[in-house]
């Protein structure tokens, strides 16, 4: 009887002690993480437009281990060199499924006071969009488009407006792409890091 009260203590607080990695992990990323959603260029989809969404967190190498904590938790995603810049490392993840499964009920939980909950909310949206696979067909790519631009102050550092991109998108279709004349979606200082051709 004993043993199974020690038991359930210690189960208790290593359940406590989790937790509060995850609290931790969740003021990390409000310093220093970011979500975005980028459209780049692809010969094999039917809009020639590949969506790709990520969660990243940057750090100085000397604190890689706040990193490493970050794919423990996540148990998904990987670290590299931030491009241009060696000393410092990004934590990123951008599987789709592993955003859906792991990143998205995080956000949910432990990001719901942050100062960006507007944009987690939002990348939430887009990552269920994709998961249903809507933006298949031009409406709803168009719909991920105008959530992801309003991410980010607005997407302000994105490179293409959104009337090219949505006219690209909807482009001999029957619903009209709206004169919505913006930029795109995606977190300033994350340019140039996910490799490809990028339309944003």
């Amino acid at each position: 009887m004993s043993d199974n009260l020690s038991s359930a203590g210690n189960q208790q607080e290593r359940l406590s002690s989790e937790e509060q990695r995850r609290w931790f992990l969740a003021g990390v990323i409000e310093g220093e993480g970011s979500v975005c959603v980028s459209f780049k260029t692809h010969p094999t989809t039917s809009s020639g437009i590949f969506v790709q969404a990520g969660l990243f967190v940057y750090q100085h190498r000397a604190r890689r281990e706040l990193l490493e904590m970050a794919m423990d938790i996540f148990q998904a995603g990987r670290i590299y060199p931030k491009p241009g810049n060696p000393d410092v490392l990004v934590y990123a993840v951008l599987s789709r499924a592993a955003l859906a499964e792991k990143v998205v009920p995080f956000l949910r939980r432990y990001m719901q006071h942050s100062a960006r909950r507007a944009d987690y909310a939002r990348f939430t949206e887009v990552i269920g969009l994709l998961e249903a696979r809507a933006h298949w067909k031009p409406e709803g790519l168009a719909r991920v488009v105008d959530i992801a631009y309003a991410m980010n102050f607005d997407g302000k550092q994105r490179r293409r407006s959104r009337r090219e991109l949505l006219d690209r998108i909807l482009r001999g279709h029957t619903l009209d792409a709206p004169g919505r004349g913006e930029e795109m979606v995606r977190s300033p200082r994350r340019r140039g890091e996910l490799g490809g051709t990028e339309t944003t």
